[in-house]
């Protein structure tokens, strides 16, 4: 919910366009200024997104930017920047809003490129692993590097490579699978190991190539293209109802196949029988989809293996329940434009981001100077002794005198125990160089990288005032969520009192339409729909009906029980609103029947029935009060020759 309220406060309301460094005080808030120029940047943003007019009226909108304010304001006065929740929060979104600027664009954009095209085709590979650390001695490394030689060796050769696999890989799934892989396109395994097998040629065995699991060789059996997104359509039944027995539901999906395979519209059936109600009234259609975007293999698998010639499915069972799969169309890999940001997303996700923070690194020490303490250096070195090797160094008790500095960068002061703590911090990171000298030379070379770049991220609002606008605004959204769901959201789930009290006030607005308790009959042959209406008077039962009618595997009726309100989609047109049996009426390929069994008349809703409406509804009155009371609690001034500069700025 923070995330979905931060998305639409942020990029809706308080965008970041060109800075503006003309400013006026366009309001105070207890005296606490705030400038036009944010007012503007906020109104210029919103102007082509907002659909409700009277937020592009500048007094209006005036209005709405004075109230946000306020809530701040008031977020702070109680205090609830000090909340650690919140700390931890907007440090973790400062982090997040970083990365654009703690990334290395050029390195950037050639490996947004090397993925786009890898992800054109799919590969399909086995591969051996032998196991080694990624920080093992020399001595351990060999040992696994001429093992996994000597395998690449016999498999060249000509020996089986499931065999090899199966018999060698230290991979726990080898013995089963034999070391295959599967199809996998780019993001898909980590770097080292997604390159090697792109850059091996089909029916080729790659060179070793060591990731952090260990050493491998990869067989590339098979290499195709991407299959892109599919569009489909579907039919579903539910088998994970209460009271629903599994194999009626089964059963009347295999009736609903007969039926398509008799001829019958797939949308109409869709629109009549399909649970899935996000889609039955467009037909079952879904939204396009590509390999691993949906929750259920089976059915995806399914909907690729459609074809123009053959474009429906058997029933197909998934974990959700049956479905009939219609293909609409086949869509190929999303050009480059398309899929650049979700490719930079998984970069910074990626073992590629290693390559991204290494170039960056090397710019901030060009960019930056760093002098050491030789003497200070000198000090923390001494302590270091061979027990860092075996994890048993300690620090000195006493860090006060390691308190000074060990080197600078640009004005930040690093001391001699921050480093010492970093050493500490990295004694089982693997870091094996020897002797102790060069030990201290690697982890002395590692903290200055890791120190610029800390000097670098903390500075990024001086460096760019545009970044500095985004965190603030995000320091303000996080805070408005906070105080949203204490005064507002939570008050209006836990007054009950309150909130019965203004569905007492608002229920004449929630009315339910005249309802119909009705068995519907369905059928694309006239003399069946006659044969079941005669049924039905009889009061013979539906599965009777259902039996009697529908033989030798021909579906001809489908019967149905609801209660609908008059004017709902699934309630035959003409359906009289009096019990009784209506006429039989033709709509497209069917014949329908209606008996009314029971006419429910426009009422009010009950408290319960309408209770998401009526929360929402009144965490906006309380919400609208609120802001009256903050008016009242603090004193807000607005220049008001100040804004109309800036409305006749804003409309010109």
């Amino acid at each position: 919910m923070k995330k979905v309220f931060l998305g639409l406060l942020l990029t809706l309301s308080f965008s970041i366009n060109a800075q503006n460094n003309s400013k006026e005080v366009l309001f105070t808030i207890d005296g606490k200024p705030f400038y036009t120029d944010e007012f503007e940047r906020v109104y210029k943003k919103n102007l082509d997104l907002v659909k409700d007019e009277s937020q592009k009226d500048l007094n209006q909108y005036l209005e709405l930017f004075v109230g946000y304010k306020l809530k701040v304001t008031k977020a702070n006065k109680i205090g609830l920047q000090n909340n650690v929740q919140y700390q931890n929060e907007f440090k973790s979104y400062r982090t997040q809003l970083s990365k654009n600027y703690t990334s290395d664009s050029k390195v950037t954009a050639e490996l947004v490129k090397e993925g786009y095209d890898r992800m054109k085709s799919e590969i399909r590979a086995s591969h051996i692993l032998v196991m080694v650390d990624e920080n093992a001695s020399p001595q351990d490394t060999l040992i696994a590097y001429s093992k996994i030689k000597e395998i690449r060796k016999r498999a060249v050769a000509g020996e089986d490579f499931a065999k090899l696999a199966q018999e060698n890989s230290e991979d726990p799934s080898a013995k089963e699978n034999m070391g295959d892989l599967g199809y996998f396109t780019s993001f898909r395994m980590v770097y080292a190991f997604e390159s090697a097998a792109y850059k091996t040629d089909k029916g080729q065995i790659s060179q070793p190539i060591r990731t952090r699991f260990g050493y491998h060789i990869i067989n590339v059996v098979d290499i195709r293209k991407n299959r892109g997104e599919v569009a489909v359509a579907h039919i579903m039944l539910m088998n994970s109802k209460e009271d629903v027995d599994p194999q009626g539901v089964q059963d009347n999906i295999n009736d609903i196949y007969k039926k398509i395979q008799q001829g019958e519209s797939f949308d109409e059936l869709a629109k009549q029988f399909s649970e899935d109600k996000s889609s039955a009234s467009k037909g079952g259609v879904l939204n396009k989809f590509g390999s691993g975007q949906l929750s259920s293999q089976i059915f995806e698998d399914t909907a690729f293996s459609l074809t123009k010639e053959n474009p429906i499915s058997k029933p197909i069972q998934s974990a959700f329940g049956w479905h009939i799969v219609k293909l609409i169309d086949n869509y190929p890999v999303k050009t480059f434009e398309e899929s650049k940001a979700e490719l930079e997303n998984k970069i910074g996700k990626d073992d590629r981001s290693r390559l991204i923070t290494n170039s960056l690194t090397e710019k901030l020490r060009k960019k930056y100077k760093v002098k050491r303490d030789e003497k200070m250096f000198a000090a923390t070195s001494k302590l270091v002794t061979n027990d860092y090797y075996d994890g048993k160094w300690e620090l000195p008790e006493n860090l006060k005198e390691y308190s000074s500095k060990l080197m600078n960068i640009e004005t930040r002061i690093v001391s001699g125990g921050q480093f010492l703590n970093y050493i500490k911090s990295q004694q089982k990171s693997g870091i094996a160089a020897k002797p102790i000298a060069k030990l201290m030379d690697v982890l002395y070379s590692n903290f200055v990288d890791e120190q610029i770049n800390t000097y670098y991220n903390d500075n990024l609002e001086v460096e760019f005032p545009e970044f500095a606008s985004v965190v603030e605004e995000y320091r303000d959204g996080l805070l408005l969520f906070d105080l949203m769901e204490k005064e507002i959201w939570e008050r209006s789930k836990t007054d009950t009192l309150g909130l019965k009290n203004f569905y007492e006030t608002q229920k004449d607005k929630h009315k339910w339409k005249t309802r119909l308790d009705v068995a519907i009959a369905s059928s694309t042959k006239m003399d069946v729909i006659k044969k079941a209406l005669a049924m039905i008077k009889k009061g013979i039962s539906i599965q009777d009906i259902k039996t009697k009618l529908n033989v030798k595997d021909v579906v001809d009726v489908m019967i149905t029980e609801s209660v609908l309100e008059v004017g709902a989609e699934a309630l035959p047109k003409g359906t009289k609103e009096e019990v009784g049996f209506s006429e039989i009426t033709k709509q497209g390929e069917y014949y329908f029947v209606t008996n009314v069994k029971k006419v429910l008349p426009e009422a009010v809703k009950t408290f319960e029935e309408c209770k998401g409406k009526i929360v929402n509804e009144y965490q906006q009155y309380l919400e609208k009060n609120w802001v009256n009371e903050l008016k009242n609690e603090f004193q807000v001034n607005v220049n008001q020759d100040v804004f109309e500069k800036v409305k006749n700025k804003l409309i010109k």
